[in-house]
């Protein structure tokens, strides 16, 4: 059994700013649960942040450390940023995207992955709790980004 979890949410602002924010690999350590540090260790092939770049993160979960470079396979802002693990524990495949809203932006979290040995048996286990971060990434997000203004 693999991990496959997804939450949205709608956030009362306009696409642009909650993408712009998101998907800033800076802005890491501030809304997704459990991560410590996040930093780019590769750049895209044309410099900065794009398809190929890479981000390294340390993270906590379920009372371990985990660290992890993620690689960015799609990029195409405001409405999608699809990174694979390239390096970690685990694999793992994490896909932002935004869409218009009548009420805003409607935000949205996928991740999937965990195949293979103690994730194959944890599955269930680790889909919640991957759930419950999401829900809690995208919560966090919409709060940052109406404190800002």
């Amino acid at each position: 059994m693999r991990i496959d979890v997804t939450a949205e949410r709608v956030v009362p602002l306009p696409r642009e700013q909650v993408a712009a924010y998101a998907m800033d690999w800076r802005h890491d350590v501030e809304w997704t649960q459990g991560i410590r540090t996040a930093e780019l260790t590769r750049e895209a092939e044309g410099g900065g942040f794009g398809v190929g770049a890479e981000v390294t993160r340390t993270a906590h979960f379920l009372g371990r450390r985990i660290d992890y470079v993620l690689r960015v396979a799609a990029y195409d802002p405001p409405g999608l940023l699809d990174m694979v693990s390239v390096a970690g524990p685990m694999p793992m495949h994490v896909t932002y995207s935004f869409e218009p809203h009548p009420d805003g932006t409607l935000a949205r979290i996928r991740v999937r992955g965990g195949e293979g040995g103690f994730y194959r048996i944890a599955a269930p286990l680790l889909a919640r709790q991957v759930r419950g971060n999401l829900v809690k990434d995208l919560r966090d997000l919409q709060a940052r980004l109406v404190k800002q203004g």
